[in-house]
């Protein structure tokens, strides 16, 4: 064995461990939220196995539900809508040739740059200015608002990577703009348009700053429920909750992972 491969050998096991490691300090609090859910006691001392949290969420937990039908419903209608409209404008700014189009696509990206406080802030004010109740559509508005430049750069990138001469092939064989674009265009962007989707998702049912000073009464969303339990001591009822998103996030993701593949081989 010269030393090249020494030298490679010993890289690459360096990467697995730092690799290793990254896991474990990312995964641990994980481990601790699912394992304290099964806690039969409140607190860090252990007691013995029991069911007793997942009952009190599903049947004494309904200001959470509550909370969490709110998340729910605030991050598809904000996604779908961050979606349509980001994969829009990336297409439109692809596709066409106009004045201004380098100033409107690096505006595009101030809301990912901007800290969340000033986006929240601005927010505000602006929906005060126009005398819009806070609520559940200002929560809609804001979530929108931020989602819309991770579609865009998604887009944006897969777009990048297209080959346009099938668009003008399209067009030699007689498709017009609303045909090259539903069956040409969408179809190969597919992955990075649903991509963009499951980000937006994650960013709206996690964010708390900007929800924090868009929210009305009686739209409080998840994360917002919690921070208001901190005052009185969180209950391991988060624990079993945590758990059950945590699940469904796998499977979520499992389902759209094998969609991607499907739909990447296709095309």
């Amino acid at each position: 064995m010269n030393y090249h491969s020494y030298n490679k050998g010993h890289k690459v096991s360096f990467s697995y461990i730092v690799l290793t490691l990254i896991i474990i300090f990312l995964f641990i609090p994980l481990f601790v939220v699912v394992t304290y859910s099964f806690n039969s006691t409140k607190g860090m001392e252990w007691d013995h196995a029991s069911l007793v949290w997942y009952e009190k969420l599903i049947f004494e937990s309904p200001s959470l539900w509550a909370a969490f039908k709110n998340s729910l419903i605030i991050a598809l209608t904000s996604s779908i809508t961050a979606t349509l409209l980001g994969t829009l404008a990336s297409i439109g700014i692809k596709w066409y040739r106009f004045r201004g189009r380098s100033y409107i696509t690096t505006i595009s990206y101030l809301p990912m740059v901007l800290p969340e406080v000033i986006i929240g802030i601005s927010m505000l004010i602006f929906f005060s200015a126009v005398k819009i109740r806070l609520g559940l559509f200002t929560i809609f508005v804001a979530h929108t608002t931020f989602n819309l430049p991770f579609v865009f750069m998604m887009v944006s990138a897969r777009l990048d990577e297209f080959d346009f001469s099938t668009i003008e092939a399209a067009r030699d064989l007689g498709a017009n703009e609303s045909q090259t674009l539903s069956k040409v265009i969408v179809p190969t962007i597919l992955p990075a348009v649903l991509s963009g989707f499951l980000m937006c998702v994650t960013m709206s049912l996690e964010d708390f700053v900007i929800t924090f000073f868009v929210s009305g009464p009686g739209s409080g969303t998840l994360p917002l429920y919690v921070y208001s339990m901190i005052r009185y001591g969180v209950s391991p009822v988060i624990n079993a909750l945590s758990f059950v998103m945590i699940l469904g996030t796998m499977i979520i993701a499992f389902i759209f992972r094998r969609f991607l593949k499907t739909v990447a081989a296709s095309s």
